[in-house]
């Protein structure tokens, strides 16, 4: 038996946390640049706003005092992801994280229970008062209302957690046969049904989780093969030998950011692309991996959205983690993506040929190490410990520029991050 635990509205509910002027009230959180509406709490959702909704559509709402918005605070949301995290892997035997706000978990009670009875309890009530103090416990610990679900795979645990969050107590155990359940369930909206997969469905008459279910497996290999396979055998309640692994090295790491305003200089090219190649430097050391090389990228703003992109290739001399190496070779290739007199929408870069950063690679027998240290990365393993107890970016390189850039990420209605900065912690008059 596993439990998915996600938070409700979790940018939201993690706003409400610091700021209590907007319990109760119709809140979304803005995506980047403040852009559209990407987290709703309940009482903005009552109001028939959908998700992806562009924020300047909403101005005169939000002026009226009707709404209100937040910006995407991604520190202060990622610390709130990582307490929950610690206090779900002292009470479960294991967890393994989805997302910023989704993990499954599977419950300490499969050690001692299995599917026997415990004294007066069955296993369904065990479950339900196991997740009620656990939810409990995270919304006293850390603030946050989450939802709990539990069956016996993944799919299905997505499914009975849906179905939590919309009970009293947000917990619920799905039923030894769900069928009821799974007739009343859309096919479209179970995980990892897409919307093009759910037009051939409807073409073979598969419209709800239970036709899913059901069907036939030639059938669905031919619709989509192996991996919808998988999503029926798990709705059968059966272990689909699923090989994913939320906690495993990414197979690519990159960075990316529309700019707060179109850039026009080749300053703020190799400012910005600087800056995010520091980033994803630092998601490579996290892993304890090596690039050999990246792709650049900047985008030419176009209205409307879109843009044409001109890309350059950088191999390293080495493979590395280490930022200042990767600036190195990057910089003779940063001016021929500008074009004078061209507006710019936003750049990225992304690393490929990765490998592990312990493995044994074969070395040059003629090359001179250019850097004085046995191992860059020893350098940033410093720069990555300073950053991560006094905040993201305080140790940086120069090619990031000093101070404001018109090019960073606009968000004019961010929120104190007090539960990482020491200067923004919150005070009481």
């Amino acid at each position: 038996m596993l439990g998915l635990v996600d938070g409700n509205n979790f940018f939201v509910s993690c706003e409400r946390v610091f700021n209590r002027r907007l319990v109760g009230r119709p809140v979304a959180v803005l995506s980047n640049n403040d852009g559209c509406c990407v987290s709703r709490s309940n009482e903005f959702k009552a109001l028939g706003i959908p998700m992806g909704t562009p924020y300047y559509q909403l101005k005169d709402r939000e002026r009226s005092g009707e709404i209100d918005f937040c910006s995407s605070n991604y520190e202060l949301y990622g610390d709130m992801s990582r307490r929950i995290i610690s206090i779900l892997r002292e009470d479960a035997l294991e967890v393994e994280q989805y997302s910023i706000d989704e993990a499954f978990i599977t419950p300490p009670l499969l050690a001692t229970l299995g599917n026997r009875e415990h004294g007066t309890k069955n296993r369904a009530e065990w479950l339900v008062e196991y997740g009620t103090k656990l939810r409990s416990k995270i919304l006293r610990w850390v603030g946050i209302p989450c939802g709990i679900g539990f069956a016996p795979t993944k799919t299905l645990a997505k499914i009975a957690n849906h179905i939590a969050k919309k009970q009293p107590g947000g917990v619920f155990v799905l039923p030894d046969d769900p069928t009821e359940i799974l007739a009343s369930l859309p096919a479209n909206e179970v995980w990892g049904v897409g919307r093009k997969l759910t037009t051939k469905l409807r073409a073979s008459r598969i419209i709800t989780a239970k036709d899913l279910r059901d069907a036939a497996n030639d059938i669905l290999r031919s619709i989509g093969g192996v991996t919808l396979l998988r999503t029926a055998m798990e709705l059968r309640g059966l272990d689909s030998k699923d090989d994913r692994d939320y906690d495993a090295d990414p197979d690519s790491v990159s960075c990316s950011r529309s700019f707060g305003e179109p850039v026009t200089t080749l300053e703020g090219i190799s400012e910005s692309l600087a800056t995010f190649t520091g980033q994803a430097a630092t998601k490579l050391r996290k892993h304890g991996l090596l690039a050999a090389g990246c792709n650049i990228y900047a985008q030419i703003f176009r209205s409307g959205g879109g843009g044409d992109c001109i890309t350059r290739t950088v191999v390293f001399p080495a493979p590395t983690d280490a930022t200042n190496e990767m600036l190195r070779a990057m910089r003779p290739e940063i001016p021929s993506l500008f074009l004078p007199g061209t507006r710019y929408r936003k750049t990225g870069v992304i690393f490929f040929g990765l490998e592990k950063a312990d493995a044994p690679r074969q070395m040059d027998l003629f090359s001179v190490p250019r850097s004085p240290f046995p191992v860059p990365s020893t350098l940033y393993k410093a720069v990555d410990a300073i950053n991560a107890r006094y905040g993201k970016g305080k140790v940086f390189s120069a090619a990031e520029g000093i101070g404001e850039r018109s090019w960073k990420m606009k968000r004019g209605r961010l929120s104190k991050r007090a539960s990482t900065r020491w200067d923004e912690l919150l005070t009481v008059c």
